[in-house]
């Protein structure tokens, strides 16, 4: 266990310990001449020369280099923008460059533009002086001091959206030294002017704060605020720490440091110490005025973490952390813990020893707690061995237990995989097992994504068994979308290489791997990608996009969606000239005939220019037909039918049996209606009565009831109209106007050619029994029964059945006679004779 605790330092009643994490892969890199970015949880670190500390050739341009942490080469970025003062990283994983002029370049870490925004017009004109990027409650923030000692902040890179911090009256000179409480969702500016310290918001509110303090401070000359916001650290111009809670309410310490020159960097570690670098030495601070110092063989950047400070030097690239609590319990020399003595049982176990069997016994009650302690520090240490001989007692004790779950010590090994795999010098990031349950596994899945480390994260993926739409699918998409940009490759190649590796996997969109390269001017290949999207609805509108149209409208119309067919359509009708139009639907049927009925409905009048184009005389003259009655005016209806009639005529020429009697049949009849509405229109000129869209039915109805039988006559003659139908017609208006004689003598004026039921059912359908009666003699015999019945005579009714020797007929009488006794009776026998002669 020795060699466990040897880099241990004890913080008063804690330890601090720390540990190598690389040997640096760069060469002769001196920090102290760059400007440093380094990205929380293990992110990847960007230099560009400090300008402050050397002798700028007019004619050189800055260079940004961005490295992994353990020193590989990641990119460069040859700058030829403005004057950078400020370079850092953003919770994504995006390289933050913030210019002179206020304005932020954003890049990926392979030094690819992807945006820019500004800070400001005031910090344009004024120009930036200093600048901090923060971590928000909506992700990473960026704060601006302008050279007219006024702030700025944007809470949110992503969607920036500029705040101007409340002014500080009497502020002619920069503050001493400033940072940015992130807190309550809300971010405030804490700065020293001198002495005196100031709280800024958004809202044009300050407040001038006072810490609690036992001596008397000239100025305030460095500050920090802890990774979590909770806690703050103050540095005076006479050397004394002061450490605190971030309201300043709370004071935890003053510590003297005597160097009254103030520190390089001033950064947390964790949230138990502060730490302060000067020149070749780094001091760390406990809120109990415990003190430790290290020595740096080299200048170093400090990189503050949830769980501790990674120091990035020339050589070695370092991590000080407080040693966990378990780590310590078990490892501590003369701990008498149960995971201490697991610890022990295991190892001598290992050597084939009895004392192992005796350090069980020592904690059989206690196994439980002891196996989870082992668990939990192997999880907290870095070295695989280390790790590998602490799961191993965890699983000498499981064995003497029957009833512990076995999911965390599975789970523990798994994530203990995933982060050694990202650990590898080769991948460069640091995680430990707090950072990634704070960062969580599918945000380190993106990060590899961002890198290129498609291959590691579909492992990690296939090892934690992962859904494949939230892992192996987002993965080879991502590959995809980087595979279409590439430039040295034919595009045939790439399409089947992307088809070959994702093939029919679920959750993976072709449709957005071709807009990527359409995005990048690989049409040609975007549309080979299309052709292995399954979906149209994803198909269309990128080709469409890429003005594909054609192709777009045969995708659709062979999906069978006649919306998405009528999307295509309206697009093409909107950037097509009609002509163009026309002739393009005319190569589809389908296409052809969706457009057609939507006119219908839409646009009729270029549905009447495409059958007219088409020579389809058919539906053009229907087209006539139908528009016709949409005219006001008669002489322009009658007009509309004529032309159609023509058109009638001229379809009677086709081919098409069928379209030729059709043809015949339509011409007829419109020449009919046209003469209709000619006498229609006479009419309503005679009897100042409206006659006009009537149909000849309704206009000979409305002739008879106004008593104009004449004219009904004549117009029976012109149109011909079958005799039953006019019999009919006239039955039913005289009954309606009760021109009782009139029917009476129209019923003798010569034998009726639909028989006198209608006579008899004209009657009853206005309650005129009486005249009713009249009409059942003469009734066909079949139908006297029913008739009179209808009439109500049922004692005629039972006659005439008895008569027509119909038992049936007797039958439906004798149900209606109600409480007629008499009738009943007299019915009943005479169905007894029936039966009799029967």
């Amino acid at each position: 266990m020795a060699h466990v605790t040897a880099d241990w330092n004890p913080l008063g009643e804690v330890f601090y310990r720390k540990i190598e994490l690389y040997s640096m892969s760069w060469q002769d890199v001196d920090l102290s001449m760059y400007k440093v970015a380094a990205a929380s949880y293990g992110g990847p670190v960007a230099l560009i020369r400090d300008d402050t500390k050397i002798v700028r050739a007019s004619t050189t341009k800055p260079i940004i280099y961005i490295f992994s942490s353990s020193g590989k080469e990641i990119s460069v970025i040859r700058w030829n923008s403005g004057h950078v003062i400020h370079i850092d990283w953003s919770s994504n994983g995006d390289l933050l460059c913030v210019q002179e002029d206020g304005s932020v370049l954003v890049y990926d870490i392979f030094g690819n533009f992807k945006r820019t925004f500004s800070m400001g017009n005031e910090a344009k004109e004024t120009k930036v002086m200093e600048c901090k990027v923060f971590l928000s409650h909506s992700g990473t923030g960026l704060a601006v001091l302008t050279n007219s000692y006024r702030y700025f902040v944007v809470n949110n890179v992503e969607e920036p959206r500029l705040r101007r911090m409340a002014d500080v009256p009497g502020l002619s000179t920069p503050p001493t030294c400033w940072a940015v409480i992130s807190e309550d969702r809300q971010s405030r500016i804490l700065l020293a002017k001198e002495s005196d310290l100031y709280l800024l918001d958004h809202g044009g509110q300050y407040s001038q704060l006072t810490p609690p303090m036992t001596v008397e401070v000239n100025s305030f000359i460095e500050m920090s605020v802890s990774f979590n916001h909770k806690f703050l650290a103050l540095f005076t111009d006479s050397g004394l720490l002061w450490i605190g809670s971030a309201d300043l309410q709370k004071r935890y310490c003053e510590f003297n440091t005597k160097c009254p020159s103030r520190p390089k960097q001033l950064v947390w570690c964790g949230a138990g110490a502060i730490v302060g670098y000067w020149e070749n030495l780094l001091l760390m601070v406990g809120p109990d005025k415990d003190w430790v110092k290290y020595n740096m063989d080299s200048a170093v950047h400090l990189v503050p973490e949830i769980d501790g400070l990674r120091i990035i030097g020339k050589y070695t690239h370092d991590f000080l952390q407080k040693v966990p609590q378990m780590v310590e319990l078990i490892f501590k020399i003369g701990s008498m813990a149960p995971g201490a003595m697991l610890y022990e049982a295991s190892r001598e176990f290992q050597k084939g020893s009895q004392k192992a069997d005796e350090y069980i016994r020592m904690i059989k009650e206690r196994l439980q707690e002891a196996v989870e302690q082992c668990i939990v520090a192997a999880g907290a240490e870095h070295e695989p061995n280390t790790q590998r001989l602490l799961l191993r007692a965890a699983s000498f004790g499981k064995c003497f237990l029957s009833d512990m779950r076995p999911e965390p010590f599975v789970n523990m090994c798994q994530m203990l995989r995933v982060l050694n795999a990202v650990r590898d010098y080769r991948i460069g990031m640091p995680l430990t097992y707090q950072q990634l349950q704070n960062l969580t596994l599918s945000v380190l899945i993106d990060r590899l994504i961002f890198r290129h480390e498609w291959c590691l994260a579909i492992r990690i993926c296939k090892y934690l068994k992962m859904p494949e739409t939230e892992g192996e699918s987002r993965i080879l998409a991502h590959w995809a979308c980087y595979k279409v940009q590439q430039k040295h490759q034919d595009d045939e190649e790439i399409a089947r290489a992307i088809q070959s590796k994702l093939g029919d996997t679920p959750g993976i969109s072709y449709s957005e791997i071709a807009a990527k390269a359409s995005e990048h001017g690989k049409t040609e290949l975007a549309i080979r990608l299309l052709d292995f999207e399954p979906k149209a609805a994803e198909q269309v509108p990128l080709l469409m996009r890429m003005n594909r149209d054609e192709v777009a409208l045969t995708k659709a119309i062979e999906s069978g969606d006649t919306d998405l067919v009528y999307t295509v359509l309206l697009h093409l009708k909107e950037t097509m000239t009609l002509g163009d139009f026309l002739m393009t639907i005319r190569k589809s049927p389908v296409a052809q005939s969706l457009w057609m009925q939507f006119c219908r409905e839409q646009n009729k009048e270029m549905l009447t220019d495409l059958h007219n184009q088409n020579d389809d005389f058919m539906e053009f003259a229907n087209d006539k037909v139908t528009n016709s009655y949409e005219e006001t005016r008669l002489d322009a209806r009658l007009s509309a039918l004529y032309e159609a009639v023509d058109n009638f005529n001229k379809a009677k020429n086709s081919q098409d049996s069928n379209i030729k009697a059709k043809g015949e049949f339509y011409a007829k009849q419109t020449e009919e209606q046209v003469k209709l509405m000619r006498y229609q229109k006479r009419l309503e000129e005679e009897l100042q009565r409206p006659y006009l869209d009537l149909s000849l039915h309704d206009t000979m109805y409305e002739l008879l009831l106004q008593r104009n039988t004449k004219l009904c006559e004549t117009l029976r003659k012109e149109f011909k109209v079958p005799d039953k139908r006019f019999w009919w017609l006239k039955i039913e208006a005289l009954a309606e106007i009760g021109d009782w004689p009139e029917l009476d003598r129209f019923s003798k004026n010569k034998k009726s050619p639909v028989g006198y039921e209608p006579f008899v059912e004209a009657c009853m359908k206005h309650q005129n029994r009486f005249e009713a009666s009249k009409y059942v003699p003469r009734v066909s015999p079949e139908n006297k029964v029913r008739m009179f019945i209808k009439v109500g005579d049922l004692k005629q009714a039972a006659i005439t059945a008895f008569q027509q020797k119909s038992d049936a007929d007797l039958v439906v009488v004798l149900k209606k006679c109600g409480q007629d006794r008499a009738l009943q009776e007299e019915i009943q026998t005479m169905r007894s004779q029936l039966a009799a002669k029967r």
